[in-house]
């Protein structure tokens, strides 16, 4: 897989096209990344202590890394990365 934690992506598909965010963690066995703040689901979370509420709490579910396109630290631009992660567009190391 291509795309590592603490990368900076864009996604490319799905409810949040066109939005950037940074890797939060990769998940290589099932080919499908975490980005920070974005893809969020509900969760239900059920009260633990007595008196306390439940309440619904958003998470970020992972989505599939073909979805997103790394984007470049020195070009600033979203770019299509070959297995030595370098950037197409202006050859630095992504």
């Amino acid at each position: 897989m291509k795309i590592k934690k603490n990368d900076t992506v864009l996604i490319i598909s799905g409810k949040d096209k066109g939005r950037k965010g940074k890797v939060i963690k990769a998940l290589p066995k099932t080919n499908k990344i975490v980005v920070e703040g974005m893809n969020l689901i509900k969760k239900h979370v059920r009260p633990k202590k007595q008196g306390e509420k439940g309440q619904r709490i958003e998470l970020p579910a992972p989505l599939d890394a073909s979805n997103v396109k790394l984007i470049c630290p020195k070009c600033k631009s979203p770019v299509r990365v070959n297995k030595k992660r370098i950037c197409k567009k202006c050859q630095s190391q992504v």
